[in-house]
């Protein structure tokens, strides 16, 4: 009966963990769509919002690795609970760089805020919905035990990679064009660096769940196109 007893506790605080995580993924990800729509929108108090929620984000990230900590003091755990908790740990420090990457691109819209945008803005806004998909996906599989979902996640991030090539190639041009625009230009190439990166941290997540309920470590890379040398 104490063993029971025992596994019924161990599986609701891996429950609890796993919580603080989708709420933690549903903040990074909303950190990095509203920071967006600041850019696109020209919005500088929704820009300082998301910096003022950052702190949150950092504040949960802190709390699950604590939880972590303790539980693997608390149960000692093998096997694929030992699988779960340490992947929960190295998910959570992802989403806190998401988060982060959010915070990033809000300090680029409040810089741009006042000065007339010189294109509308369509490949950043897309870059930013593809992630945003990516990470929902990666957290239904992680609360469906579903690793095949977690997998489909490592095609979707070469289309991420595309949109930021293509916003720079477009930056480039237009700052030949007219050399004026270079401050804007570069801003913006940087924020489609950044989503390139939130994306590569989204779909390390996705490599954890997969790896969480394998017990197999597996590697975007060998499902993702090939790269030209």
């Amino acid at each position: 009966m104490d063993t029971v007893n025992t596994r019924k506790r161990l599986d609701a605080d891996l429950s609890e963990l796993k919580r603080m995580v989708f709420r933690m993924g549903r903040m990074a990800g909303e950190s990095l769509e509203k920071a967006v729509w600041a850019l696109k929108n020209r919005d500088e108090e929704t820009a300082r919002s998301v910096l003022e929620n950052d702190d949150s984000i950092d504040d949960l990230e802190e709390k699950i690795d604590d939880g972590c900590m303790e539980f693997a003091a608390r149960y000692q755990p093998l096997g694929e609970d030992l699988r779960a908790v340490t992947s929960i740990m190295h998910i959570a420090v992802d989403l806190e760089r998401i988060g982060d990457y959010g915070g990033n691109i809000a300090k680029a819209a409040i810089d741009l805020a006042s000065k007339e945008p010189m294109k509308p803005l369509i490949d950043i806004p897309h870059m930013v919905e593809c992630i945003n998909k990516m990470l929902d996906l990666s957290l239904t599989a992680l609360d469906t035990r579903a690793p095949e979902l977690a997998m489909t996640v490592f095609t979707m991030d070469d289309e991420v990679d595309d949109l930021e090539k293509q916003i720079m190639r477009e930056m480039f041009l237009m700052v030949m064009e007219k050399p004026e625009r270079i401050e804007q230009s570069f801003k913006l190439m940087n924020v489609s660096r950044t989503l390139e990166r939130a994306g590569d941290h989204v779909t390390n997540v996705a490599e954890r769940v997969a790896y969480m309920y394998t017990g197999k470590t597996i590697r975007a890379s060998q499902y993702r196109r090939k790269r030209d040398a």
